[in-house]
């Protein structure tokens, strides 16, 4: 049994899931992704506006989960491919963060490599699918 979120949880979060929308702050225009209710830059909690982030940019980390390390809500695609690339992400409007690498061979990842969001399957809980943002490597 992997990680419990509920319906009303999930559904609360579709413009972060889906969408990639952020919150920017009007006190010192940085972009929080995902969305707080202060602004983890400079302290804000009540001049934000909503921004829509791109989707591109680049590996700024990586690692290699391997199936024993995969956390309990992943563990069926862990058993299926055995191994999968997780990347910290910098987007080109600053923010980053943390996603599934998909649509690249283990040893093709690389920092710096430019990337692109996809919206796939996450995982399956209580006969729910749960989708969200993965990336993969961007095409020209």
């Amino acid at each position: 049994m992997g990680a419990h979120i509920s319906i009303p949880m999930y559904q609360r979060a579709v413009k972060q899931r889906y969408r990639l929308v952020g919150l920017k702050c009007l006190k010192c225009g940085k972009i929080n992704f995902p969305p707080k209710a202060g602004c983890k830059y400079c302290g804000n909690f009540d001049q934000f506006e909503e921004a829509q982030l791109s989707g591109k940019g680049k590996v700024y980390s990586y690692t290699i989960i391997a199936g024993a390390g995969a956390p309990p809500e992943f563990s069926e695609e862990a058993a299926y491919r055995r191994f999968y690339p997780v990347v910290l992400v910098e987007l080109d409007e600053g923010p980053r963060i943390v996603a599934q690498l998909v649509d690249v061979e283990k040893d093709q990842v690389e920092i710096g490599m430019p990337v692109e969001l996809v919206i796939r399957r996450i995982y399956t809980e209580e006969d729910v699918i749960r989708y969200g943002y993965k990336f993969r490597p961007k095409k020209d």
